[in-house]
């Protein structure tokens, strides 16, 4: 097992006793609400949300050898190796896995050679999550096979990664997020429902997509944003709380985006909404609808929109790690 050490300082390395591999799920995300106010001093916007994660997901393999080396971790020497098996998601130093894994050897005082392979599913530029799930992922992995207990620490640098980074980190499938969206409270699980997840041959940055929201709203109020309770319900959700605002404008300016959520509607979806800033968007069914139903109804789907609708499950707890 890997040498105990709970928050060292940055820079005070210590030795890996053995070598070891872990693996588990990057879960996919979507908001079941999103609601954006006014941009702060720090060019963020004050948003609150509910994130909610679902069965669709990347996989993900750590695995940490010893590291000989006196040596400092830091710049391109950090110790780090990335394998994708997927699409290109663009230079590895920008790979928030690659990132989290080299924030961690920093900040844990571990010197070890860390191996990381993803396998994508979630695509990019959806609205999903993906790549903060896969930091997620990789930070969780390397805490349990390290024996890394310093939870102040990891969300620190998760919170340094991306706003989204700290919800996967999070042991609650179901959690409200406000600031900018680092701040989670956990909440009890909701009850597993079917969704059908929509997947345009659309990239909606998430910059431009803010850019979209403000001009929609040049010369009106300051939002309010909405105070939620730790207690939510899917009857809640579908009589109204379930809000995404940057829906309208990713929606015009998007059509494979409306035309998703308009067959989704037209589906019977109980909810139709836009996940995040998009792509993405999802449509939940209710219980009289199987697991077989869901399939074939997003196939139909698929048919008629022309791009993937893939069926899927909210969960109700986080993936586990598995060791080896």
């Amino acid at each position: 097992m890997p040498t105990r050490r709970r928050g060292l300082r940055p820079g005070a390395y210590v030795e890996a006793e053995a070598a070891g591999i872990a693996r588990t799920l990057a879960p996919a995300k979507v908001n079941l609400v999103l609601r954006i106010g006014g941009k702060r001093a720090d060019g963020f916007h004050e948003l609150v949300t509910i994130f909610q994660a679902v069965s669709l997901a990347d996989e993900v393999e750590v695995s940490v050898k010893p590291r000989p080396s006196e040596d400092s971790i830091s710049g391109a020497d950090n110790g780090v190796d990335l394998f994708v098996d997927g699409p290109d998601l663009g230079p590895t130093e920008q790979n928030l896995a690659w990132r989290a894994a080299s924030e961690f050897l920093r900040q844990s005082g571990h010197r070890g050679t860390v191996s990381i392979h993803l396998k994508k599913h979630i695509p990019a530029g959806a609205g999903l999550g993906g790549g903060s799930s896969d930091a997620a992922a990789v930070l969780r992995c390397l805490a349990t096979l390290m024996d890394f207990t310093d939870r102040e620490a990891l969300h620190e640098i998760a919170a340094r990664l991306g706003s989204d980074v700290t919800f996967f980190l999070g042991a609650s499938p179901t959690a409200i997020g406000r600031g900018r969206g680092e701040r989670i409270e956990a909440m009890a699980a909701l009850p597993e429902c079917r969704m059908a997840l929509a997947l345009p041959p659309v990239h909606v940055a998430t910059g431009p997509a803010y850019e979209a929201l403000a001009a929609s709203r040049s010369g009106v109020p300051p939002v309010s944003l909405p105070k939620l309770d730790a207690v939510v319900s899917w009857g809640d959700l579908l009589n109204g709380l379930a809000v995404n605002d940057f829906e309208a404008t990713v929606a015009t300016k998007y059509p494979p985006v409306a035309l998703s959520l308009a067959a989704m509607r037209g589906a019977g979806a109980g909810l139709a909404m836009l996940s995040g800033s998009g792509a993405a968007a999802f449509g939940l069914f209710g219980e009289s609808v199987d697991a077989v139903e869901a399939e074939r109804e997003c196939a139909k789907l698929s048919r008629s929109l022309k791009w993937p609708v893939v069926s899927c499950t909210t969960l109700t707890r986080m993936p586990d790690i598995d060791l080896e």
